[in-house]
């Protein structure tokens, strides 16, 4: 019997199934399981084994199977294999635990705001939590979801967050612990026959970055560019897209009063133009400052009863009396909010939106050798596109003493299985066809490098990221950077022209070449190792620096 069909036969066996019930009953069902303490907020806190503090990326699999194989990179460290005959075991035991749990929760929902290709989801899971959790962050189904490319092709989900595998059962099938004995944890996912197992990670980001991992496959196969970006809208209903890994100011960045919020990490872009996937967000609590953040902030601190609140907060410093210390890291530093995006202020309802006139790469450059703004032509915004750069900071991490180069392709290298040309071809082909201007924003240091330099004002970067919104940056009067091979605009309205050059900022005009040319190099290597096989075009690849 096919896994779906096992899955279905389940539900309809299992003694005491909810199936769709209504959001209160779910947050009812949380607090009366005792899954969940209440925070004075209303909010509701639970908790995870340290080894469910985050995402486990060495138990995350894809069955390597039918028409999907040639379709995934599997040259990719992120792009792990499992034989098909493994994953049917993982799933035979964890229908076998679900049959044997209280209850059994079952939540149909989509993936994706634009009707004609919302994705069904069944998720399955024996935690009502989680099932709140799946309410806040994937979106209800539309009326009109017949139109969908895929109607009729839902995607089934079971999760069992707290048991276990079978170790011995499992030896020599998954991966080996440090111990030698093999992993209890398995996050699988099985695109031909669309349906996907998580069992013992209980973090819940495992639900939601599984969702977008299956999207990122199943779009480029309909012309659609799965994107990990945030986006807003002005308030002319111009749309910009803002890609960037951790620390590089996407989250502060996209928060712009004067622009409405579609959603914060991802997104989909097709022949209508953008549409968030997701229905909420989860984000990253850890000093958290209600100053700085207020919307993010209120959305889970706001007052209101229990069964009306449903933000999750997961792995945060709770006390018994309810009150929250998000400067504690002693559990996690990625102690994570689920909310709704409706608990924000400044968003668009729909989530959708028009072809984005402009999108922004950001990066932290740590070495201090990136221009702060730079336009991208076409080949150029591919290449950075491949790449994902940015850095991790000396002192962030045991033994890093020094800034750490780090190439995440398309900002998002765990969620992106597909061969990376098709990504980075269909980034192409939409810049040309709806007239999209690419920048690369440089949020990190000038100057000198971390710990000489310091890092760029944030009223500069906004300055510079406004004259990319309304297109003044675009004009034929350019700074080439020979190095990075980049388009530097002469003159930013309201930011000294001093600091738009690198090497004008820095005392020391050699250590700023020895800097940039430690980087470029470092961006060949990656290049080379990532891509070395993978057919990109000259065209492309001449913008790579150090190439």
């Amino acid at each position: 019997m096919e896994p779906i069909m096992k899955l279905k036969d389940a539900a309809s066996k299992h003694h005491n199934v909810f199936n769709d019930i209504n959001r209160e009953e779910l947050i009812a069902h949380s607090i009366k399981n005792h899954e969940v303490i209440v925070c004075e907020s209303g909010a509701l806190a639970t908790w995870s084994r340290p080894e469910s503090t985050g995402r486990s990326p060495k138990d995350t699999v894809i069955v390597k199977r039918g028409c999907s194989e040639k379709n995934i990179d599997w040259t990719s460290p992120n792009n792990l294999p499992i034989d098909e005959k493994v994953f049917d075991m993982v799933m035979d035991d964890a229908i076998n635990m679900i049959m044997q749990k209280p209850n059994m929760y079952i939540t149909n929902r989509v993936i994706g705001a634009d009707s004609d290709y919302a994705l069904p989801v069944t998720t399955i899971t024996c935690s009502a939590v989680h099932s709140v959790f799946v309410d806040n962050m994937f979106r209800p189904i539309p009326e009109d979801i017949s139109k969908s490319i895929f109607y009729n092709k839902d995607f089934y989900l079971i999760c069992l967050p707290y048991d276990k595998l079978d170790k011995k059962k499992y030896d020599g099938l998954l991966r080996r612990m440090p111990d030698g004995t093999s992993s209890d944890m398995i996050v699988a996912m099985d695109f031909d026959r669309r349906c996907g197992v998580i069992v013992g990670s209980a973090y819940m980001g495992s639900m939601k970055k599984m969702l977008f991992t299956v999207m990122n496959y199943y779009l480029p196969l309909e012309g659609i560019l799965p994107l990990h970006c945030s986006a807003n809208e002005g308030i002319n209903g111009d749309s910009a897209l803002l890609l960037g890994l951790s620390g590089t100011g996407k989250t502060t960045l996209s928060a712009d009063p004067k622009r409405a919020l579609l959603g914060d990490d991802e997104h989909g872009w097709n022949d209508n133009g953008i549409a968030n996937f997701e229905n909420g967000c989860f984000a990253k609590m850890i000093d958290i400052n209600p100053k700085k953040e207020p919307d993010i902030y209120d959305a889970v601190m706001h007052k209101a009863e229990p069964t009306k609140h449903g933000s999750i907060l997961e792995n945060a410093m709770v006390y018994p009396n309810g009150t929250v210390d998000y400067y504690d890291n002693r559990l996690t530093e990625n102690s994570r909010a689920s909310y709704p995006l409706t608990f924000l202020k400044n968003i668009k309802k729909s989530s959708c939106s028009g072809h984005p006139t402009t999108i922004l790469f950001l990066t932290a450059d740590a070495y201090g050798v990136l221009p702060p703004v730079s336009v991208l032509n076409k080949e150029q915004a591919m290449l950075w596109f491949l790449m994902g750069y940015t850095s991790k900071l000396a002192g962030t991490e045991t033994g890093i003493v020094e800034p750490q180069a780090t190439f995440s392709r398309f900002f998002g290298a765990p969620f992106m299985p597909f061969n990376p040309n098709v990504y980075s071809g269909l980034l192409g082909e939409k810049m040309e066809k709806y007239n999209t201007q690419v920048y690369l924003i440089n949020t990190g240091w000038t100057g000198g490098g971390y710990g000489v330099g310091k890092r760029f004002d944030l009223n500069y970067t906004r300055k510079m990221v406004d004259a990319a919104l309304n297109g003044s940056l675009i004009s034929n009067d350019y700074i080439i950077d020979d190095i990075f091979h980049l388009n530097i605009p002469k003159h930013v309205e309201d930011v000294p022209d001093e600091i738009l050059v690198p090497i004008n900022t820095w005392q020391d005009k050699n250590a700023y070449h020895e800097a940039a040319k430690k980087l470029a190099d470092k961006f060949a290597a990656s290049f080379k190792k990532s891509y070395g096989t993978q057919n990109i075009s000259t065209e492309i690849s001449k913008y790579c620096p150090g190439m």
